[in-house]
């Protein structure tokens, strides 16, 4: 009765040993799998900020806004778009700088929006 016993037991400390090295295998795949991600975003990021000409702290100082919300820096946009148009007395060059700053937020926008699908498909679970 007593090996019958012992057998059982270590037949269940192996199917939990394989299941735990299973997860942990899958989970620092998934951690790898975001380092990834998170640095090919700021390379991405920073390759945008040397294209446009302006870092991204600037352009949310341009445009005044804290966080990237698509609805607050069209908002911001459309208003100092406006206010800079030369007909109305406004700078060319003020205006040009908002565009920009536009430009850069949106491409901002854009890999965030990479990189949250591609954690996304990351993150499925497999079958």
């Amino acid at each position: 009765m007593a090996k019958y016993l012992v057998q059982i037991i270590l037949v269940g400390v192996q199917v939990v040993g394989r299941a735990f090295t299973r997860a942990l295998r899958q989970e620092f795949a998934a951690s790898r799998a975001t380092a990834d991600a998170r640095g090919q975003a700021r390379s991405q990021s920073a390759a945008a900020s040397r294209i446009s000409g302006i870092s991204l702290q600037e352009a949310q100082q341009i445009l005044n806004v804290s966080k990237l919300s698509p609805e607050e820096i069209q908002k911001n946009y459309d208003h100092l778009f406006k206010v800079n148009d030369k007909s109305v007395g406004g700078s060319f060059y003020l205006q040009s700088k908002v565009v920009r700053a536009k430009e850069r937020l949106d491409e901002e926008l854009r890999i965030e929006a990479q990189t949250q699908s591609a954690k996304e498909q990351g993150q499925k679970p497999e079958t």
